[in-house]
């Protein structure tokens, strides 16, 4: 494909919209750098230099899909807490609408701090609710996405197990994108995995594959294939993506491709899957070949893996890395 070809694609992404369902997270950072042990217990003792934040999970979908030119609608919930407040001000400030940001009184936002020495991981500490969302959120969650779906070109269900998509409310939201057209694409969890039938494109990876079909799975072409069978007997969906990390991915949609994995240095594959759909996303709305589309999104996963912590795409490092990679 020419240059003239991936600018064209890009620049066509600009003219989508795109609504995004699912878990928001506030990712947190705290960066320093380990001197010593501590004497009160034998933990090591981070010094640390500067704190950030981030926005996680189905916003950090958000992020992709936003940083590449798509007008991007975002639905989900947070708590009644000092931590929705971080996030709308992060949204405020990355061009994000907040209107899709539904508040819970009953749970916490959901955060993520980790703390990093030298850009390594420490330790995680988390707040969250995983109990399933009460009728009145949930009718509230598809009222917001009735209200825009006449007007989008896709839609993400960005599913981390923390209570938002119920069986019931992933049944509704795939209903109504199909009377009016729509695109629906899933990065699944677990938990209500096999919920998601009909959808135009499912991408679990390798390890959650396994887990659902309750089968050992090598990270072999073969094996890879067979699951993909198994699985879409149960999904019944257009195209499934599993991504199947230093593999690259393979696509199912009647016939098999395996797309390997760029050789760009890597810092953190935190992120990486959020990437992925998101550009698969734009890819799907703007017509492209799922091959293409694919390997456009296995390109640009492999750019934000050289940043630390879950950043998003930028159009200019992806063209950059089609050149230097892809042609």
């Amino acid at each position: 494909m020419s240059n003239n070809s991936i600018e064209n694609i890009l620049h066509s992404f600009r003219s989508k919209r795109i609504a995004i369902i699912g878990d928001i997270m506030l990712d947190n950072y705290i960066f320093g750098h380990v001197s010593r042990i501590s004497p009160e217990y034998p933990v090591p003792v981070v010094d640390v230099t500067h704190e950030d934040h981030r926005l996680g999970g189905a916003a950090n979908v958000a992020l992709n899909t936003l940083a590449l030119g798509a007008n991007t609608m975002l639905i989900g919930i947070t708590g009644a807490d000092h931590n929705r407040d971080v996030l709308l001000e992060l949204f405020r400030n990355r061009g994000l609408a907040t209107e899709g940001l539904i508040c819970d009184p009953s749970r916490p936002t959901t955060s993520k701090t980790r703390i990093l020495s030298q850009n390594h991981h420490i330790t995680r500490v988390d707040v969250e609710s995983r109990k399933k969302i009460d009728v009145d959120i949930e009718r509230k969650i598809f009222d917001s996405f009735t209200a825009v779906v006449s007007s989008i070109d896709a839609v993400i269900l960005e599913d981390y197990n923390k209570g938002l998509l119920s069986e019931h409310l992933i049944q509704q939201l795939i209903a109504s994108a199909k009377v009016h057209n729509i695109p629906v694409l899933v990065d699944p969890k677990h938990q209500n995995f096999f919920a998601y039938k009909g959808c135009a494109v499912f991408k679990p990876n390798l390890s959650e594959m396994a887990a659902a079909l309750g089968i050992l799975l090598q990270n072999n072409d073969q094996e890879v294939e067979e699951a993909c069978r198994l699985l879409q007997k149960k999904i019944q969906a257009e195209t499934i993506i599993v991504t199947r990390s230093d593999k690259g991915m393979t696509i199912y949609n009647g016939s098999f491709t395996h797309i390997p994995a760029t050789s760009l240095e890597v810092a953190d594959v935190s992120g990486a899957g959020d990437t992925v759909i998101g550009t698969l996303a734009l890819g799907v709305a703007a017509g492209i070949d799922i091959v293409l589309n694919s390997t456009i999104a296995n390109l640009a996963a492999a750019t934000v893996c050289q940043e630390v912590g879950a950043v998003p795409v930028k159009s200019e490092k992806l063209l950059k890395a089609y050149r230097d990679h892809l042609q």
